[in-house]
């Protein structure tokens, strides 16, 4: 069994895909505590793979993009989960801290560390090794060593929208970065 906070159909704000139509899956608890995480992890069901696969069938109609994101999913997820979305056609994203090494056959992966997040309690220390793209949230430090991250695309994220023009200033200055947003927060959708 897995512990769910929710399923529900948005599009994504952030990264890479922002602006795709996906089916998001919230699984509850973290192996951090970052002080900006809007996550209630005290709320949650307790759902099997074949009752997400249903929920994801029935939130997104015909949309084919789950993105897995929490808390954080690598605590809960495995092959059977990943097997059960893959076998029902589903094209599997995950927002992950990192933290813990990932079940075979995700399709997109998104690093979002947190090793650096001043006042977060847990070890945020990062064992995966690569990445489709990696997502700094931007609290003013030198993310520097997040750029050699082997990833396809590096984005800086402001940190829930509050330090904007900080986090642009720091792009130009180091241009290998890109932008991300939370646009679903400017969007005012889920």
């Amino acid at each position: 069994m897995y512990r769910v906070n929710e399923i529900f159909y948005s599009l994504q704000g952030e990264g890479y895909w922002t602006g795709t139509p996906m089916v998001f899956v919230r699984m509850s608890g973290c192996n951090l505590r970052c002080p900006f995480c809007d996550t209630d992890h005290a709320a949650f069901s307790e759902m099997s793979a074949t009752q997400i696969v249903d929920a994801v069938r029935q939130a997104g109609a015909d949309c084919r993009r789950v993105c897995l994101t929490g808390g954080e999913p690598s605590l809960q997820l495995d092959p059977a989960l990943v097997e059960a979305l893959h076998s029902a056609g589903f094209l599997i994203h995950i927002e992950t801290n990192g933290t813990r090494p990932l079940p075979e056959g995700l399709d997109w992966i998104t690093l979002s560390p947190k090793a650096d997040v001043p006042g977060i309690k847990g070890d945020g220390s990062v064992v995966l090794s690569e990445a489709d793209e990696v997502k700094v949230v931007y609290l003013g430090e030198d993310v520097e060593k997040w750029a050699l991250m082997p990833a396809r695309w590096h984005f800086l994220q402001p940190c829930s929208c509050s330090n904007t023009s900080e986090a642009i200033d720091y792009i130009l200055r180091h241009p290998h970065w890109r932008l991300s947003l939370q646009t679903h927060k400017y969007l005012d959708i889920r």
